[in-house]
């Protein structure tokens, strides 16, 4: 049975959401209503998500929608939630660690989607962020596209995983192909800032590919020296 927030809490949650998603639109990661960021409160089982098709420069933080698990809205005289709740919670049900989901159509990352390609680890910047290489998904069937879109695009992301044995956590993110990307943290900031850093990532890898007839991917010792030195009990980097 859902607990229903008290109206403070869920305020405050509407609020970081209504901000993530601005900060898209900030970053350069986001044009016209393309992309959406939520929340889930796991003990509530509430999430808070981006409406549908609301342009960033009206957005305000009331708009945002507050759905239970299963998809319900909560609130009446709400807008209708993003398309793609769906796959939000999909994915909540399946990464238990992660409290936040970013979803955009960043060109960069766009790019590789659209290539169908995993964007290699060719550099440090990637390592510090994601250990390995950022996946891609396989492409959906025409009878999951006709079913469920939305809810079989997070089916084909945790699919990836799973075969993989890849943890969200160290992998924060994922493209799906001929679409964009999803990364997730374990909050709405680290989220967006994952989402950042994978477009940003994109873009380097995109162009060591175009000047580089020789590319070498990271040893895996350099690998695991720029992603544990920011990450697990012996991280060193910033302040405690």
């Amino acid at each position: 049975m859902t607990k229903i927030l008290n109206k403070t809490t869920i305020d405050e949650m509407k609020a970081r959401v209504c901000e993530a998603n601005l900060s898209l639109e900030q970053s350069k990661l986001v044009v016209l209503t393309w992309g959406n960021v939520s929340e889930i409160d796991r003990e509530a089982g509430i999430i808070v998500i981006k409406p549908s098709g609301v342009p960033y420069e009206t957005m305000r933080a009331e708009q945002m929608v507050v759905t239970d698990l299963d998809g319900n809205v909560l609130e009446e005289n709400s807008l209708r939630p993003s398309s793609d709740l769906p796959t939000h919670i999909y994915l909540y049900r399946h990464f238990p660690e992660i409290n936040a989901i970013v979803h955009t159509h960043s060109k960069n990352a766009v790019i590789w989607a659209q290539s169908g390609r995993n964007i290699p680890p060719y550099g440090t910047t990637h390592a510090d962020t994601f250990y390995g290489e950022i996946p891609c998904t396989r492409q959906l069937t025409k009878e999951e596209v006709d079913t469920a879109y939305e809810e079989n695009t997070g089916k084909v992301i945790v699919e990836r995983f799973e075969k993989e044995n890849l943890d969200p956590l160290a992998v924060p993110g994922i493209l799906t192909i001929g679409h964009g990307p999803f990364t997730w943290g374990t909050s709405v900031k680290k989220a967006v800032e994952n989402s950042i850093v994978l477009d940003e990532v994109a873009h380097m890898a995109l162009f060591t590919e175009v000047i580089s007839e020789k590319k070498t991917e990271l040893p895996k010792y350099m690998l695991d020296k720029h992603y544990f030195r920011k990450h697990g009990a012996n991280a060193y980097y910033g302040q405690n």
